[in-house]
């Protein structure tokens, strides 16, 4: 399962020796280290890597300073990108908000990242990328900050009666109480029916931000890797899908991971309604704290949402080696963008998802 990488130059032998690769899919330790580690997410899961690998073809790979045949006591987990469009890259990991390194001293992260510059340097990849919450490379390496998002998290342990109190009042109590007026219908599980319903709200959203909609193989395969960890829900007026929210479950943390809605509906405060409803089961399963996932800085509007709940606002940032601006469409391409979109067919968009995305993870 484990092996010391070797595809390096003489010349590098003597400064890897204490970094080793393993399979996160097939060598347990990783597993291991995954459910006992107290900055572990989904996004490390041997589930979520199995997704990504059977829909996008990415190949997993986790880093390790723990010896073959020890427990591991640390790990850097990332995705072989091959790409002909955006190269070959290693990224920490695709899809996912964050991925923090599981360490629990900051000279193991520096070890393992000059570790993985060598590909770069010597194996010719294009580049590399971590997506930590709250670490930060040192100068030793040469990563540098590419991107700067807004990561909310909000704590479910307080009272629900505390937890409603600091909610704004306009924006997220009166939706609330609006929502429940309408007699709004809510469903929740993992079906075929209730994914349907999901996707047709998440292609209308995309569009609405000028993207692509994710294959929906994406989400079938999410399904089958997550099992009980995997939770969509949906409400609607007579009987039409006005808002859906596909939830990730980790250890003690719940993760808000999609979220999707009707507009012609939005003041029916439908996604009010959701979010609430996750709070509530999310208090009474015993989770701690709600991942409301990254918000890019130039959406205000989106980061009011998520303020308005009473969630913790906090710095995220994305390092690479070599540096790229995080900005990933240039302002041709957003123009082509939002002309073409909205009159694109559903099918076509939907199939502009599905060949696009597998090159930008």
């Amino acid at each position: 399962m484990t092996r010391q990488l070797s595809s390096l130059p003489a010349q590098m032998e003597k400064a890897n020796t204490n970094v080793y690769e393993l399979d996160p899919i097939g060598d347990p330790r990783w597993a291991a280290l995954v459910d006992r580690h107290p900055r572990s997410a989904v996004f490390h899961s041997p589930n979520w890597l199995r997704a990504l690998r059977t829909v996008y073809g990415y190949e997993p790979v986790a880093i390790s300073t723990s010896a073959p045949g020890s427990e591991l006591t640390n790990g850097l987990v990332f995705c072989r990108v091959n790409s002909w469009l955006t190269g070959r890259r290693l990224v920490s990991v695709p899809f996912a908000d964050h991925c923090e390194p599981l360490i629990d001293r900051s000279d193991e992260l520096d070890e393992m990242l000059l570790h993985v510059e060598r590909f770069v340097d010597y194996e010719k990849g294009k580049q590399i990328e971590i997506r930590p919450v709250s670490l930060e490379p040192s100068a030793r390496t040469k990563l540098s900050r590419s991107a700067v998002y807004c990561f909310h998290s909000l704590d479910l342990r307080p009272s629900m009666e505390k937890i409603l109190q600091r909610c704004h009042r306009d924006s997220v109590q009166r939706k609330i109480r609006r929502a429940e007026r309408e007699k709004l219908k809510y469903e929740e599980g993992t079906s075929e029916g209730l994914l349907q319903k999901f996707y047709q709200l998440q292609v209308m959203t995309r569009r609405r931000h000028y993207l692509p909609p994710q294959p929906l193989d994406w989400f079938r395969a999410l399904k089958a890797a997550l099992g009980n960890d995997f939770k969509i829900r949906v409400t609607s007026k007579d009987d039409v899908a006005i808002a859906s929210i596909l939830t990730l479950s980790h250890r003690k943390s719940i993760v808000y991971k999609y979220g999707c809605s009707n507009s012609a509906f939005h003041n029916l405060g439908g996604m009010a309604f959701l979010f609430w409803k996750i709070i509530q089961d999310a208090q009474e399963a015993g989770f701690e704290d709600l991942d409301m996932g990254r918000s890019d800085t130039d959406n205000p509007g989106l980061i009011a949402f998520k303020d308005h709940w009473g969630a913790l606002g906090t710095k995220l940032s994305y390092w690479t080696y070599p540096h790229r601006n995080g900005e990933r469409l240039g302002g041709v391409e957003k123009g082509l963008a939002k002309r073409l979109v909205p009159v694109l067919p559903n099918v076509i968009l939907e199939t502009t998802g599905k060949l696009l995305y597998k090159h930008f993870g």
